[in-house]
């Protein structure tokens, strides 16, 4: 079983900045890719953000040039740079880790945060 336990979210106005951080903790081989998603109400969950084990990432385009994504191995952690931020970027943010759980048959398995509240003022 895997644990994440997500942090920095809050209140901000527009053009601030937060910085979200997901500790991975628990049983399992190896993290693979590790990412950040958000749900606004009565919209779906969309990807913001995502990096591979070799750090390469991905954005969705809305936030390009003003998020960042990081991950720091030795401490199993994800992190989410977000400036410049806009009332559009208020949401519940879900942090997503893939690990794997099986060298023999390379299983990986998929976990989600509770969720994060941004609330980003105009």
């Amino acid at each position: 079983q895997v644990r994440l336990v997500e942090s920095g979210g809050g209140l901000v106005q527009a053009g601030g900045s937060l910085r979200l951080s997901c500790a991975a903790s628990g049983t399992f081989f190896r993290i693979n890719d590790m990412g950040w998603y958000r749900q606004a109400p009565g919209k779906q969950r969309e990807l913001v953000a995502r990096i591979t084990s070799g750090s390469s990432t991905n954005y969705v385009d809305s936030v390009k040039g003003r998020f960042t994504i990081s991950r720091d191995n030795a401490k199993n952690t994800v992190y989410l740079q977000m400036d410049s931020l806009a009332p559009e970027d208020t949401a519940v943010y879900y942090c997503n880790v893939v690990v794997t759980t099986s060298l023999i048959t390379g299983r990986t398995t998929t976990y989600w945060g509770r969720g994060t509240q941004v609330t980003v003022s105009s």
